[in-house]
């Protein structure tokens, strides 16, 4: 059950408990699972419980992969419900830190948005554009929200375009909307929800129909589409169980090059959103047993990936500028795989 499900279709309070519970019996995936209970409490109107789970999380033993999300979304809910000095003291410390993931920029700076805090809010985007996006030639999907982010509020300012601003006009067309983004983030729109004028009226629920299919779009693809990756001693030891899979994985090089190949071949047809998932034969294993099949059944290998890729263990590709290859040779990917 995704979050987003409206509060009449759903018990969120017992998603959330059933999340949790979840949490404790796949620890290696706490973190995701935790994340989306705290949202189901959230929409529950339970924002303290809320506040809990994610200082369990920032708490926690083991390091988290995500700590700057999991600190964003705690300061826009504390602030939800009357904690708005803590709420900004986290929100300083996310922009400061500058993280190279752009949904913690995109959760504080809505934050800010929300609470009419405009100015604040336009910095904090264009922080993080700067940031992330620097010399990029292509901007990841998973930045996209950052720049719509800016687009609506320097529309709201009255700010004239800048590049990024056609930059998201340009990436909101490719996405096949049929309302450009400028008059989707027109602030005169509301006046539009008051007239007595029919055509006005009209007007404005296509524009909403269009800006919930975007909406929905997104939505549709919580999850990267994920290419499953071995490293070297899980890959030996899986076809060394299961001498049938070296016809899929004739050697750990050419495995490594048909995940760049595929990811490349992906996005070049248009699709986005991509990741990578690193794959245990412990884990394939248990994945398989829950099937009732073989882990030699090649069928179950892109099942294993989305279902990994569902639990939050996807990392974007192609990787964000100057980090480290997905592959685990140290180097940076445009000295790696990104050659």
């Amino acid at each position: 059950m995704r979050p987003d499900t409206p509060a009449e279709n759903v018990d969120h309070n017992a998603e959330a408990a059933r999340l949790e519970r979840t949490a404790d019996r796949y620890p290696e995936d706490a973190e995701a699972l935790l994340v989306q209970a705290a949202a189901h409490l959230e929409l529950a109107g339970d924002r303290p419980s809320a506040t809990t789970l994610y200082d369990r999380l920032l708490t926690a033993q083991a390091g988290l992969e995500n700590p700057f999300l999991v600190r964003a979304l705690k300061a826009a809910n504390l602030w939800e419900y009357g904690h708005e000095a803590e709420a900004r003291a986290i929100i300083e410390g996310v922009r400061a830190a500058a993280p190279r993931d752009p949904a913690p920029w995109v959760i504080v700076a809505e934050a800010l948005e929300a609470h009419d805090e405009l100015e604040q809010a336009h910095e904090t985007f264009t922080e993080g554009a700067r940031v992330l996006l620097t010399d990029v030639a292509e901007p990841p999907y998973s930045t996209h929200p950052l720049l719509f982010g800016r687009h609506r509020v320097r529309r709201m300012l009255n700010a004239a375009h800048d590049e990024w601003d056609m930059l998201a006009d340009t990436l909101h067309s490719s996405s096949g909307s049929p309302v450009p983004l400028d008059e989707l983030h027109d602030p005169k729109r509301v006046w539009s929800l008051g007239s007595d004028n029919p055509a006005e009226l009209q007007a404005e629920i296509s524009r909403l129909r269009a800006e919930l299919g975007t909406f929905r779009e997104a939505l549709s693809r919580p999850f990267p589409v994920a290419v499953l990756h071995w490293p070297a001693s899980e890959l030996s030891e899986l076809v060394g169980g299961y001498p049938s899979l070296s016809s899929e994985y004739p050697s750990h090089e050419e495995h490594l090059a048909t995940i760049e190949a595929s990811l490349r071949e992906l996005s070049a047809s248009g699709t986005a959103n991509l990741g990578i998932v690193t794959g245990t034969v412990p884990s394939y294993e248990a994945f398989a047993a829950s099937e009732g099949s073989s882990p030699a059944d090649t069928t179950l290998l892109p099942q294993y990936a989305t279902t990994l890729a569902a639990r939050g263990r996807a990392v974007e590709w192609p990787p964000q500028r100057g980090t480290a290859c997905w592959c685990g040779s140290g180097r940076v990917y445009g000295e790696c795989h990104g050659e």
